[in-house]
């Protein structure tokens, strides 16, 4: 198990693809040539539609934005090991993992335009919506796959969160709860080193987060989270473990965001430009496009395309987005509970009376 050869209480981290695309080949698992290429473009899809997000907050197309740069891997690993019936428990940084479930782009961009239609998704995707409030998605994650199990499914609810979100008392409560009852879960911890303008040092004592899980009597490892043979390899493991009664595993997505926290946020004031320029060099990107030239499964002109493919699919995305029809004041109203009880009702027939008024 790579569960028992990675100990993280040993400063053990799991790496198979390393940055210059040399591989470990006895820990390479078994991904078909094409999946690998349709993983390669979700990533790119991902950092094209980040990147442009970014840009349209500064035009004021979209509101506070939160981007995925340099975390790709860490969210795509995961979902590319689920099965269809699992649940993907995504906190706001999980964009490459959301695309490979097969969340629609132009939802996403709608959602973070602040319209509540881009929180409505087909419930065969199984994708619950994004969780603003650090940790808080790790509570009802344990709910989903305690409400799994009774109903007899062979679901396995992953949930996300990052390195900050170790900090707050749903993590610790959740861990608890799914190790007490073996709980099918499997929880990623992306530790991009900073949860806002704080590094990780300043937030834990433990010498990796993977350890946290030892406490809870589960599971745990520290992976490479900009490798995605890797983070693959951990999470179809502890998906299998989950899903035959074995429990619940913490794994540490080792990574970097090389991006601001948000689009509110400026990184410049608290980090050092060299840490950013290091970790550059461990792109995801990068390392899975040197990995398929390895392979000879991608060459340069092949890249390209992909890379236009995307661009185009993004310009698409975007252009259904904004051609949707603007909120309503009733969307302030109607997404929180299934029926509107009627206190809500009448607030809302009172706003409704007030329309237009100075």
């Amino acid at each position: 198990m790579l569960t028992d050869d990675h100990d993280p209480l040993k400063g053990k981290m799991l790496r198979v693809l390393d940055q210059d695309a040399n591989v470990n080949e006895d820990l390479v698992p078994s991904i078909d040539d094409d999946t690998l290429k349709r993983a390669f473009y979700t990533m790119v899809l991902s950092r094209v539609a980040d990147e442009k997000a970014v840009a349209m907050q500064r035009q004021g197309r979209l509101g506070a934005y939160p981007p995925n740069k340099g975390q790709e891997a860490a969210s795509l690993g995961p979902a590319m090991a689920m099965d269809e019936g699992d649940w993907f428990v995504w906190s706001f940084r999980e964009l490459a993992g959301l695309l490979w479930r097969g969340l629609p782009l132009d939802r996403y961009f709608l959602g973070w335009m602040g319209n509540e239609e881009g929180n409505r998704y087909d419930e065969r995707l199984r994708i619950t919506p994004p969780s603003i409030p650090v940790a808080s998605q790790y509570a009802y994650a344990v709910g989903l796959a305690y409400a799994s199990r009774y109903r007899g499914e062979s679901a396995v609810t992953f949930a996300f969160t990052g390195d900050g979100g170790t900090s707050e008392g749903d993590f610790h409560e959740s861990l608890n709860a799914a190790g007490v009852f073996r709980l099918p879960m499997v929880f990623i911890v992306q530790n991009n080193q900073w949860a806002i303008s704080v590094p990780r040092s300043r937030q834990t004592a433990s010498a990796t987060l993977a350890q946290k899980a030892v406490a809870y009597g589960i599971r745990g490892i520290q992976v490479d989270g900009n490798d995605i043979l890797a983070m693959y390899a951990a999470s179809k493991e502890a998906a299998e473990v989950a899903r035959s009664g074995g429990g619940p595993t913490l794994i540490e997505a080792y990574t970097y965001r090389l991006g601001d926290h948000t689009t509110s946020d400026d990184a410049r004031r608290y980090r050092l430009e060299a840490e950013a320029k290091e970790w550059e060099a461990r792109d995801p990107i990068t390392r899975t496009m040197k990995y398929l030239y390895s392979r000879g499964l991608l060459d340069d002109d092949e890249a390209s395309d992909l890379w236009d493919e995307a661009g185009k699919a993004v310009e698409d995305a975007v252009a259904r987005a904004e051609a949707f029809p603007r909120p309503s004041l009733e969307d302030v109203f109607k997404y929180t509970y299934e029926d509107m009880p009627p206190c809500l009702e009448e607030q809302l027939d009172e706003l409704r009376g007030t329309e237009g008024r100075p």
